[in-house]
């Protein structure tokens, strides 16, 4: 019998050692975090993010009564302090059934704006099972950084006053496990990762053999062997519409797109790899197309191919792309671990590209553009610097969903024109950068341009696009009215809570429908190329038929793809 009652009077002791004030607190953020952001949420991740929020709101509580105790404000009557706790414990209840209740329809209403099928509940038992085990792991661990801060604060306080040791304490725990977390798991789990990104990145997959024509990357003839290319610039050579499929679905003359692709293992170093990228491109005739684009990819190495299709069946095949790999990680591991590599490889590539570019006459020259998705986008800017560029500037960029911290990005949405919504802003004349999202430009599209054009496409509903750290404590502006079309009625602000929800929106962007989140569509992509390389000479039906058609393609790619793959880098 004492073996049984040991681990019961241990499970009572825990729970006897529980703030009331904290539970209150925890109840309300638990609650908060069923409400609906900008991607729907399966009962999983719903149940790990309110545990989170739970503790996090348990740990407010506790610092509200330390707080409290430490000013040594006046305490209220035990008779009045239990009736209050009474009272609140019973509207904090109340908050959480009925939020749960209620769970199922806010996330109905973040699909029905996404074109999804309806959920018929949210689980709510499963939630609240997750829930408390992630609250458990959570509180136990800020249990045992409370023990180490104790002990060492009990060691030093033999030689130092109290209250000097008790920081020192809590200063030295904190530097211990973030020691133990940086140190031990963090690099470890980077090695690991790393390690198991780059065997993947080098199989050679069977059902994409190499190309035999002279022209294309990767072939006998090419600068750059086929099996350095890695996995993403494999794909990325040996896909795309061909002269003869671009010529069936316009009905005109049409050429073999070059696409050229340097990956990681072509060079030791981001400036070896531009370079050679630079001479496979002029091998091809790159110079010689009318289009020619530079491509940062994703962490990965991996090019969108909804937005290369769609520019090379515009340009009647008449375009030359050039990327070049800077990680084996995915996006934001590469983003966390590596955040110099992108920028770099994006500055190498961009200088050498451009400074044979601006040796060729400027009447025989293709007009020069920049691209990137995502981390991509963000480096993209990075890469030309204006004071270089501006006695010869290069023809534009089209830039998709924009991560949050991407510089020009964040500078030119805070400068917008009164009036105009955070989620598609209007910058000044529009002469120099637009904005677009499912529906097109915020400006009519015979509105004058000025030398350069810069299109950002991005969606309301991208948290890759529009989370932010600030919104732990203040309103986002693209929750002010008019929303977007692809943003939930129900999404509500709550300080700390919604950060969390958002950040956890920026982990499973890409599992939204193609069109919302941080999936982007080839015919979104098509208006975007429109705009930003003038294409003129398609009639508004072609350009219908070529939506459909991309669109179709997608579909059919997305249906034969594993997307449960770990390693999958799509818009990331």
């Amino acid at each position: 019998m004492g073996v049984v009652k040991y681990p019961v009077w241990i499970v009572r002791r825990q729970m006897q050692s529980l703030s009331g004030v904290g539970i209150v607190l925890g109840g309300l953020f638990f609650a908060a975090a069923l409400t609906p952001t900008l991607v729907p949420r399966s009962y999983l991740t719903q149940g790990a993010l309110a545990g989170a929020c739970f503790a996090i709101g348990y740990g407010a509580g506790i610092f509200w009564r330390w707080l409290w105790h430490y000013l040594e404000l006046p305490e209220p009557s035990e008779l009045i302090r239990s009736t209050a706790n009474m009272l609140i414990a019973g509207a904090c209840l109340l908050v959480v059934i009925i939020f749960l209740w209620r769970a199922a329809e806010w996330q109905n209403s973040i699909r029905a704006v996404m074109n999804m099928e309806p959920v018929e509940s949210a689980h709510p038992f499963k939630v609240c099972a997750i829930a408390l085990v992630t609250f458990v792991a959570l509180l136990a661990l800020a249990r045992l950084f409370k023990l180490v801060t104790g002990f060492v604060s009990t060691r030093i306080r033999r030689f130092i006053p109290r209250k000097i040791a008790n920081v020192l304490g809590v200063l030295l725990a904190t530097l211990l496990f973030w020691s133990i977390a940086n140190n031990l798991l963090i690099r470890t789990a980077f090695t690991a990762l790393d390690s198991s990104f780059r065997e993947f990145d080098a199989l050679l997959e069977p059902e994409r053999p190499r190309p035999t024509a002279p022209g294309k990357t990767g072939s006998t003839a090419s600068l750059v062997k086929w099996n350095e290319l890695g996995r993403a610039g494999r794909e990325f050579v040996a896909s795309g519409p061909t002269a003869a499929a671009i010529g069936a679905l316009t009905g005109r003359p049409a050429q073999e797109p070059v696409r050229v692709y340097v990956g990681l293992r072509g060079a030791d170093t981001a400036r070896g790899r531009a370079k050679l990228a630079l001479e496979e491109l002029k091998r091809q005739g790159g110079f010689e197309r009318s289009t020619l684009i530079v491509i940062t990819p994703t962490g990965t190495g991996w090019i969108d191919p909804a937005a290369m299709n769609a520019v090379e069946y515009l340009h009647d095949g008449d375009v030359a792309s050039v990327a070049m790999q800077y990680s084996y990680l995915n996006s934001p591991l590469s983003l966390l671990f590596q955040p110099e590599y992108g920028a770099e490889a994006a500055r190498a590539l961009f200088s050498e590209i451009y400074g044979y570019w601006t040796t060729l006459p400027r009447d025989k020259r293709p007009k020069l553009y920049l691209h990137g998705l995502s981390l991509g986008a963000m480096n993209s800017e990075k890469s030309a610097e204006l004071f270089e560029t501006i006695g010869d500037p290069i023809a534009g960029a089209l830039w998709s969903g924009p991560p949050f911290e991407s510089r020009i990005w964040r500078s030119v949405t805070a400068n917008r024109n009164a009036g105009s919504p955070a989620w598609l802003p209007e910058f000044r004349d529009s002469r120099f950068v637009r904005f677009m999202n499912q529906n097109g430009p915020t400006v009519a599209p015979d509105s004058p341009w000025g030398a350069m054009r810069v299109v950002y496409l991005q969606y309301a509903s991208d948290a890759i696009t529009f989370f932010d750290y600030h919104d732990a404590y203040r309103r986002p502006a693209w929750l002010d009215a008019p929303r977007g079309p692809d943003v939930s009625p129900d999404l509500t602000w709550y300080p700390v809570v919604t950060m969390l929800q958002l950040a956890l929106d920026m982990a499973v962007a890409t599992g939204t429908p193609m069109g919302y989140g941080h999936v982007y569509a080839p015919e979104h992509y098509v208006d975007a190329w429109v705009a930003v390389t003038d294409v003129s000479h398609w009639p508004p039906e072609a350009l219908a038929r070529l939506r459909e058609h991309l669109a179709a393609e997608a579909r059919r790619a997305i249906a034969g793809s594993a997307n449960d793959n770990p390693y999958d880098d799509r818009g990331g």
